[in-house]
């Protein structure tokens, strides 16, 4: 029987569609997508533009509440690539990539 590939996620994800904002680090041009399932130190992401296995970008979206003790955030992360595939749902790319950093942006009220 063959062995399966060891969990190497440290938490739990969370399943959630969130929209995010891209802004790869090379300076490339920002992009949108969103999310399959996210964690406070990884998600998984759909969006139309490729990236390479390593590099780092920025992304900003909303936390869920399940990832915020029961409030949305909205949170601006920096993030390195672990894997890219082919989104079988679109023409665009499937990004798995691990957090490195995760601050809480402050709310503006009207």
């Amino acid at each position: 029987m063959p062995r399966l590939p060891s969990e190497r996620r440290s938490r739990s994800r969370v399943t959630a569609r969130v929209p995010i904002t891209v802004r790869p680090s090379s300076g490339d041009v920002e992009t949108t997508g969103f999310t399959r399932d996210l964690s406070t130190n990884g998600v998984f992401l759909y969006t139309s533009s490729a990236m390479l296995e390593g590099s780092e970008f920025e992304m900003v979206l909303m936390l869920p509440p399940e990832l915020t003790a029961g409030e949305k955030r909205w949170v601006c992360c920096q993030a390195a690539v672990v894997r890219v595939e082919s989104a079988a749902e679109s023409s665009g790319f499937g990004i798995a990539a691990s957090i490195r950093n995760l601050q809480v942006l402050p709310e503006i009220l009207p």
